[in-house]
């Protein structure tokens, strides 16, 4: 679709999927952070804090790690949507194009788990 047949788009869509993949990353991290905040809360208030605000911070980490989790998987999408519109041309010789989509892709299914752990350990 680019007709430029220069492999420079390839990489400008491959430092944009990585660029998310970062981002993916921190919103995960910031979410457990977050989470792991309401036995911060708990500990400096000597078990004095509302399970109102311990439940909120809990949920607001939730989010966070959902938010990183979708916007991995949305990335790895539009990457290879970008992906069907090179021509052959665009490709560099020899390079691996799929590295990128796989940590991304990884990236996202360590979100999932993540997320379902730290839910099953505060429901439990």
């Amino acid at each position: 679709m680019s007709d430029l047949k220069d492999p420079r788009v390839f990489f400008a869509a491959e430092r944009t999927l990585l660029a998310w993949t970062r981002t993916s990353i921190v919103m995960i991290a910031s979410g457990f952070g977050i989470e792991r905040a309401s036995i911060l809360i708990q500990a400096i208030t000597h078990g004095r804090a509302t399970a109102d605000k311990t439940g909120t911070v809990f949920w607001v980490g939730l989010a966070f790690i959902a938010l990183g989790t979708f916007a991995a998987f949305c990335s790895s999408r539009q990457y290879l949507a970008v992906l069907k519109t090179l021509t052959p041309e665009e490709y560099p010789a020899g390079y691996g194009t799929k590295c990128g989509l796989a940590i991304n892709t990884i990236v996202a299914v360590l979100g999932i788990c993540l997320g379902i752990a730290v839910y099953v350990g505060h429901v439990s």
